[in-house]
């Protein structure tokens, strides 16, 4: 699974998981679980969290493969937060080769930017209790700027603000683009327009999966560099088509 932050790529991926009956495997689960167990990956994981530093892609790949290698992996699995960089991405190739498997589709939500920014930014706290949370769209208050629950004035975190988000995101997208590349080269990519409804990106996701991917036909390049997108029957793009930085729908 692949997108931005705000894409709604968690939530799909957990949704397909229950469709496919496939395990679900995140990446930030996956840290968590090894240091609430103590393993030696998990050791290592903890000492570079806690410094505020990232965690090494050797040390991030060697925690996917322990998890690839459990039985219910066996017959496939939906990796969501992994691969982020084109050097993670070429090192699960690497992995699944050695078993004599390979990626069978790079699922990728296309949102435009400034309704991801929109997403992300809408989302309010109450003052008075930090568990009592709202969005301007998916979850308003009653009253603009006042707690349901308790009547105190609402705020905003830092980091929810518009401009913060765009910050990050100028650091975030570019690596995001390189993997979708990756996987556009070797013609695994599908994509889906993520401004439709949560229940209509769903299907248009299983209708990439059920199809077997993009895996008979290497989208060809535009001439800006991007891989254009190809609309199905049913009006989803199958492959290319980058809109959260890229310019707008291609």
């Amino acid at each position: 699974m692949l997108g931005a932050p705000g894409a709604g790529k968690g939530t799909q991926a957990a949704l397909l998981a229950e469709r496919l009956g496939m395990p679900h495997i995140a990446s930030g689960d996956l840290f968590r679980d090894h240091i609430k167990r103590g393993t030696d990956l998990g050791k290592k994981v903890k000492k570079f969290m806690d410094s505020g530093a990232l965690v090494p892609d050797d040390v991030t790949i060697a925690m996917v493969s322990d998890r690839l290698a459990q039985p219910d992996a066996k017959e496939g699995v939906i990796l969501d937060g992994f691969p982020r960089t084109r050097a993670q991405a070429e090192a699960l190739d690497k992995m699944l080769a050695k078993r004599g498997a390979s990626v069978d589709a790079a699922l990728y939500i296309d949102v435009d930017r400034e309704e991801l920014i929109k997403r992300l930014s809408g989302r309010w706290l109450c003052s008075a209790s930090s568990e009592h949370v709202y969005h301007e769209i998916a979850k308003p208050p009653k009253k603009p700027g006042v707690c349901d629950i308790d009547g105190a004035p609402l705020i905003q975190r830092d980091d929810d603000r518009a401009d913060t988000i765009r910050a990050r995101m100028e650091k975030q997208l570019p690596p995001m683009f390189e993997v979708v590349d990756h996987y556009a080269d070797r013609g695994v990519l599908n994509t889906v327009e993520g401004d439709k409804s949560m229940d209509a990106v769903t299907i248009a996701l299983l209708h990439c999966v059920n199809a077997g991917g993009a895996r008979n036909s290497k989208p060809a390049a535009a001439s800006n560099g991007r891989t254009p997108a190809s609309p199905g029957a049913d009006g989803f793009a199958r492959s290319g088509g980058q809109k959260a930085g890229r310019g707008g729908s291609a």
